[in-house]
């Protein structure tokens, strides 16, 4: 895992920012996990099966494995049918300290 920031030019205000969070890559796996990459280098394993097995709003859906396999990345966040999302600079920061992010406690 790295930690080099990758900045990008804000056109409408001229203004270049650091994102390092954007996902470049994203890979499904068994069992409600999926692979994902940032365009800094960090990667890792984002589990998510422990939060849905909690009551966990409109993330319901995603129980549903075919829609859960429907993941893709729009405008650097990993996202879902229905307009649904994670947040990707927490994937990113939980990713900087650990091979696994387990989603859960705090979300839901």
């Amino acid at each position: 895992m790295r930690k080099t920031a990758n900045t990008q030019q804000n056109s409408a205000a001229g203004i270049a920012i650091q994102v390092p969070w954007r996902v470049c890559k994203v890979e499904v796996l068994a069992a409600f996990r999926f692979y994902v990459q940032f365009e800094d280098g960090t990667d890792g394993i984002v589990d998510m099966a422990q939060f849905l097995e909690q009551d966990c709003g409109v993330f319901k859906s995603l129980r549903n494995l075919e829609t859960f396999n429907a993941l893709s990345i729009q405008h650097g966040a990993v996202t879902w049918p229905g307009e649904l999302d994670l947040a990707p600079d927490r994937m990113h920061d939980e990713l900087q300290n650990a091979d696994v992010y387990v989603v859960g406690r705090k979300l839901c």
